[in-house]
C-alpha cells in the first residue's frame, strides 16, 4: 500500500507546472524505493509495529528528491504522516493531527535555539511517556509520543520552526546524540547535522521501539550503500552486516 510520503510526492508532482529535474533523473526508477531495478532495495525492506508515530513537515521539494530519507521512515513506521509545509496555509490534516488526543505530539529541534521552558531532553515528562513498554508489547493507555519532524534543509528546517504557528505551543525535544551523522547521499558543513532518517531511528530508540530503531538504521545504510553504488556504476555489496539484519523478503 502506498504510504504517506509517496502520496504527498504524487500530490506535489500532480501541482507541479514544470518537470522536477534531480540528478539522475533520465533514470528509469522503481516505484517502492526510487532506485533503478539494477540496485533496487525493495526485497529488503522492513515495517515494524510502533507505538510511536511519525509526522513529517516537509520542504516544497522535499518530497520529490530521489535521496529524501522521510521516505525510509514511512516505509519502517506504519503510523507515518506526512504534509507539504506552508507558511500561509497549513494543511487542514496536520493542524488536525496536532490537535488529535491519541497523540502527544513533540517537536525535534535543537534545543539551543528555543525557548528553554519548551525543551525537553527525554519522554520521561510528558504524557505519552512509557519506559518499556513498548519493548515489552504491553498495551499503553494514554496518548502515543508523536515526533515531528521538520524535513529539507537546514535552512528549510529553521523556517519552517519559525514560522509555523501551530508548532509554538507544543514541547521541543532536543536530541544529544554524542556520535557524527554517517550519512553521505548529501553534504552538510556541520558534523552534528544529520539526516532525517538518523533522527527519527534515535526518536524510535528513545520511545522504546528498539526493534524499529534497529530497522530503520539498517535499512538507511542499505539505502544509502545501493544508492551511491548506482551513483558510481557499481552493483550493491549485499553481503553487508546492514542487509543481513533486515533478511531478504525475495
Amino acid at each position: 500500500m502506498t504510504h504517506a510520503v509517496a502520496r504527498l510526492r504524487q500530490t506535489r508532482l500532480a501541482a507541479s507546472t514544470k518537470p522536477f529535474n534531480a540528478r539522475g533523473s533520465s533514470l528509469v526508477r522503481c516505484d517502492g524505493c526510487r532506485l533503478p531495478a539494477s540496485h533496487c532495495v525493495c526485497a529488503w525492506r522492513p515495517t515494524v509495529p510502533t507505538r510511536a508515530g511519525m509526522c513529517l513537515l516537509m520542504g516544497d521539494i522535499e518530497s520529490l528528491k530521489p535521496s529524501n530519507t522521510g521516505w525510509l521512515i514511512a516505509d519502517v513506521v506504519p503510523d507515518t504522516f506526512a504534509f507539504g509545509w506552508s507558511r500561509t496555509q497549513p494543511d487542514p490534516g496536520f493542524v488536525a493531527l496536532l490537535a488529535d488526543p491519541a497523540w502527544q505530539p513533540v517537536v525535534v529541534f535543537p534545543g539551543d535555539l528555543v525557548e528553554p521552558e519548551r525543551v525537553v531532553s527525554d519522554l520521561s515528562g510528558l504524557s505519552c511517556a512509557a519506559p518499556g513498554a513498548a519493548a515489552s508489547g504491553a498495551v499503553v493507555p494514554g496518548p502515543r509520543p508523536l515526533f515531528v519532524l521538520l524535513d529539507g534543509t537546514w535552512t528549510e528546517a529553521r523556517k519552517m520552526f519559525r514560522k509555523s504557528p501551530h508548532l509554538q505551543a507544543l514541547p521541543v525535544l532536543s536530541l544529544d546524540p554524542g556520535h557524527a551523522s554517517t550519512y553521505r547521499l548529501r553534504r552538510s558543513q556541520f558534523d552534528h547535522h544529520f539526516c532525517t532518517a538518523e533522527v527519527a531511528a534515535m526518536c524510535l530508540h528513545m520511545a522504546g521501539d528498539e526493534a524499529a530503531a534497529a530497522a530503520l538504521s539498517a535499512w538507511l545504510h542499505v539505502f544509502s550503500h545501493h544508492y551511491l553504488r548506482c551513483r558510481q556504476n557499481q552493483p550493491p555489496d549485499t553481503g553487508s552486516e546492514a542487509h543481513a539484519q533486515l533478511g531478504h523478503a525475495a
